[in-house]
């Protein structure tokens, strides 16, 4: 299902807005790698729970903190990680926020910045790691599933670790 499609069930403008809460609601107060290590085993914890094949990958710029492939992944995820990670890490965004935004000025991060798509995906999964007065040092990705559903499962995993009410930061 695209962007598109998800667009007549919910308004683009009202998802952006939900998208900029859990933004702005999950952040670190600290950020190293143990922290990514935990964060990665709720999402695999969870992933494995439901029997999802997905790869996780918790990064920051330059250097890989935590991976996992799960059973029905393939070669191809892991570009996909890449190109979502690209995307949340050049932004400072949710890929998912950006792939909307693109779709609500009839655009795309390739028309509008001049991005390569061999390099950036707007499709959602990746979510920026937000320090609190400090800003984005990195992100956490999945991909794997229906990009709504990736970008879903990493917030669903961010609010366990932060002691959060799911239902509260959900999209509708």
């Amino acid at each position: 299902m695209s962007i598109s499609d998800f667009c007549t069930l919910m308004p683009i403008p009202d998802d952006l807005a939900r998208i900029a809460l859990q933004e702005k609601q999950l952040q670190f107060t600290a950020f190293d790698e143990e922290a990514a290590w935990h964060l990665g085993y709720r999402l695999r914890a969870l992933a494995v729970e439901r029997g999802l094949g997905v790869v996780i990958d918790i990064r920051r710029p330059t250097q890989p903190l935590f991976y996992a492939a799960l059973h029905g992944t393939t070669p191809d995820h892991p570009e996909w990680i890449r190109r979502k990670s690209n995307v949340a890490l050049r932004f400072h965004r949710s890929s998912y926020a950006v792939g909307l935004e693109m779709e609500q000025k009839q655009s795309s991060i390739q028309e509008r910045y001049g991005l390569p798509i061999s390099d950036y995906a707007s499709h959602g999964g990746s979510f920026p790691i937000r320090v609190r007065n400090t800003g984005v040092i990195g992100a956490v990705t999945v991909s794997g599933l229906p990009q709504r559903a990736d970008h879903e499962l990493v917030v669903q995993a961010l609010c366990a670790e932060f002691g959060q009410s799911y239902e509260d930061l959900r999209l509708e």
